[in-house]
Parts: structure tokens; sequence; C-alpha cells
């Protein structure tokens, strides 16, 4: 198993910006403002010289109440499962007695320890080590994140620190997966329960959840195994409309939770049962289907519905997301974790249909069949000819069909199409893009229809 490092300290030393250099990405967010990350971040080390898992964790204040006691929960989760803990200072403000209280707490929690002093650009490191000796540290590194100064000596002392995996077991951390990682994107409004759930299908506290709006920021990524199928869950920040979005760091998670989408497999969906589907979720599913991302859609919140209420939500959802009609919709209670474990099955079931390999031949046949059945409209008393179909791409299925005037096939017409393919290919959880290109068949043999005269030509006789 890789080595696991944990990066620790009092807001705002640089914690997060470290974890980016270290990891080489730009996976947690970075602001000059106290308090920005709150979950843990996980990411894998491509600095030193071999891998690792390194873990960003939230500034730890001394408080132990209110959402700075809870980021402190994520903390110590950190701390209890790193092989090693970077204890991470801030070299432009000197050694503080926030810093003095963290390294004494970390030196009872019995892990093996490194001081990072941070932002030491245009410092001398021999007074910068003078000053945090006090600490009574064994081993201290002195380093400039932002601009990558240090990280990599800070890398190979640290990983030289610990112990090195025999052949056996870099061989099975190196090897690929029976089955592909599903990826996996929780979405939705603030406070619908994203975080909640994602907890539920971990199995642990993993996520801050409580009730209060924006209590995610960043776009955290988790991976964890369920009956031999290999996941990665990314719990997003809420989507607001743009009009209530003005702090310049909820932007940014916003930003990030529309990449973790794109990066996603499967979309799950969190609405709220208890506010209906709001012109903000029919947004947000809107950029989801411009993704193409397979869908699964989550109703939170079931429990402890009135029957009568219950009823008005499926109306409701019928009314204004018919156009989803191809999305497994559950109806959950996250906290109680009422319906949270059939979810997995229709991801499984969507991230197949997305990634499915399709046949020439069987889409043309069906293509043909569609056809057989219900003709296109003539075009000004031309038929269209739709002659042949292919696939052109996975996640999501598009299928592209060639032909003669098609230019002129209607809207309707395509969703006939797309109508049929689902049934008769059983692609359910995931939109399919048709695409209709004219010009000849590129499957057609080089020498086919050569050799024959024209009708009504002479052949040449040479005389």
């Amino acid at each position: 198993m890789l080595p696991v490092i944990a990066l620790v300290g009092r807001p705002n030393v640089g914690k997060s910006t470290l974890f980016n250099s270290l990891t080489r990405t730009r996976n947690a967010l970075v602001a000059d403002m106290p308090g920005l990350t709150r979950d843990r971040q996980y990411g894998i080390g491509q600095r030193g010289p071999r891998p690792c898992v390194l873990v960003d964790t939230g500034g730890l204040t001394g408080d132990d109440e209110g959402m700075d006691g809870l980021v402190a929960r994520q903390v110590w989760r950190a701390i209890e499962e790193a092989d090693l803990v970077l204890l991470l200072v801030d070299g432009r403000a000197g050694l503080t007695a926030a810093d003095e209280e963290i390294a004494s707490q970390l030196r009872r929690a019995g892990k093996p320890l490194h001081l990072v002093i941070n932002k030491a650009e245009h410092r001398d490191p021999h007074l910068l080590s003078a000053e945090f000796h006090a600490l009574g540290l064994d081993y201290l590194h002195v380093v400039a994140a932002a601009h990558n100064q240090g990280v990599e000596d800070l890398m190979e002392a640290v990983l030289a620190a610990l112990p090195t995996p025999d052949e056996a077991e870099a061989d099975e951390a190196t090897a690929e997966p029976a089955e592909p990682t599903i990826k996996l994107a929780v979405v939705g409004r603030p406070n619908v329960g994203k975080s909640t759930l994602v907890n539920r299908l971990l199995g642990e506290e993993r996520m801050l959840a409580c009730d209060l709006p924006g209590t995610t920021r960043d776009s955290v990524a988790a991976p964890f195994e369920r009956d031999g199928q290999r996941y990665v869950l990314m719990d997003t920040a809420g989507v607001r409309r743009r009009s209530r979005v003005s702090e310049a760091v909820e932007k940014f998670s916003v930003i990030k939770a529309l990449q973790a989408i794109e990066q996603s497999h499967v979309a799950v969906l969190v609405l709220d049962a208890r506010q209906g589907v709001s012109d903000q979720d029919a947004s947000l599913l809107g950029l989801v289907l411009d993704s193409g991302r397979a869908l699964v859609l989550a109703v939170n919140k079931w429990d402890r519905l009135d029957p009568d209420i219950r009823a008005q939500v499926k109306r409701d959802l019928d009314w204004r997301l018919n156009f989803l009609d191809f999305a497994r919709i559950h109806f959950i209670s996250a906290l109680h974790g009422t319906g949270v474990g059939e979810l997995l099955g229709s991801v499984r079931e969507a991230y197949a249909a997305a990634t499915r390999k399709l046949a020439t031949p069987e889409l043309t046949r069906i293509l043909e069949e569609a056809l057989a059945a219900h003709q296109p409209p003539l075009v000004h008393g031309h038929s269209i000819k739709l002659r042949y179909a292919h696939q052109g791409g996975q996640n999501p299925p598009m299928i592209v069909i060639h032909g003669n005037r098609i230019e002129h096939v209607p809207e309707s017409y395509r969703r006939y199409l797309t109508n049929v393919y689902r049934k008769r290919l059983d692609l359910w959880g995931t939109p399919i893009r048709i695409e209709f290109r004219g010009g000849d068949n590129p499957y057609k043999p080089a020498s086919a229809g050569r050799g024959r005269p024209k009708s009504g030509g002479r052949r040449k006789t040479g005389r």
C-alpha cells in the first residue's frame, strides 16, 4: 500500500498550496483567506522518489464548537489514518502560540512528525530554523510551496523516513483493477444533503455535514469499493443561481463542481423532497445533460413526508422532469439510509450504458426497422434517405447516421430514433446523441461501382 501523509496546521499556512505542488494539480482551492479548506482532500504525490497518498486538511483553530469543531474532527481523522504527519507553519508570521499547541497535540498522537516551515521565499533558512527549533521537533524542512522551492528535497527526506514496500506490495499498488473505476459526482443545490449521502455511501463521516448551506466549498474525491466495483465519489459544492453567487471563493467552488461533473462518468443529482423541483434544479440538470454525463436522480429527505405530499412531489417530478424519462429516480433518506443501497445499482447500470460498445450491423438493422415502422417526412416532395448507422463515441453514446437530405430531418424524428435505440439497446441512465451526416458510405469497398460504363455511354475501343 502507498504511504499516507497528512498535511496539518493552523489556517492559512499554505497546506493546500503545498498539496497542489506535491500532487502537480489544482485540486485544492487556494485563496488568501483562512478557513477555506474544510473537508479532507486526497491526492497522489508526484514528487520525490516514489508515490504516496497526500491528505489536505482544514486549519486547526483550537475551537471545538461549530464549524471549527467539525473541521477539527476531519483533521484528526486524517491524522489517525496517516503514516506520517507534516505540520505546516508560516515562516512570515513566525512561531505562534497556536503552532506550539498543535505541535504538542501531534506529539501526543504518536505519529511520525515533520515540521515544514512554509512561505520561506527571500528569507534566511537558518534564521527560520532557529526560531522554530523551540517546538522541539527532530525533523525540520524549509520550503516555499507557492514557488515550488524545497518541495523535492522535502519529499525525498520524508519518504526516506517511511518503510519501503516490498515487491509484492508494490506490484499490488500498481496493478490495474479488475473492474474500471466509476467516477461518481454528487451534485445539487446547497443543503439538499449531498455530503450526508456521500458519508452514508462511504460508511463514515468523510465529509462535513450540517444544516448550513455552503458547508462544502471544494470538490472532494473519496475512493471506495462495493461488491467488487471500485468507485470515486466526488462531493461538490452546492450550485446556486449566478445572481446569488457573490463571494469569490464560492464562485471558484461552483467552477470546481462543474469540473467534477465533466470529469465524472455518472452524476447523481440530489433533490430536496420537501422543496420540490425548482428552476435552479432544472438548470443544474441542463448542465449535466449538456456535459453528456449519465444521470441518476436521488430525491432526498423522503422520510416523514405525508402521503399526500409524496404524491404531489411525484406529480411535480413527472411534470417538471418529463425530459428525463431515461434516468432512474430513487426516493431516499440519506440521514437514515432508506433507499440509499439501491442507488449504486442504478449507477452501475447507467455507467454500463454510457460506455457500451455498439456494433455497426446492429445499429444499422435497428435503423432499418425504425424506418420501416415510421418514415421521416417528405421535403418538397422528396424523401429523406437514411442509409446506415455506426457508433461515433461513448459517454454519452453517440450514434452517427449517414444519408441524404439530412439537414431536413426534424427534431421530432431525432427524438423518435433516440427512443427506438434506447428501448432496443436497453440504454437507460444515459443521454443518447444522434448525429446525421451526408456523403458517401466510408465502409463501402473502394472498388465498388467501378469498371461499369455509365448508362448511355460508349466504350472506348482504342481505334
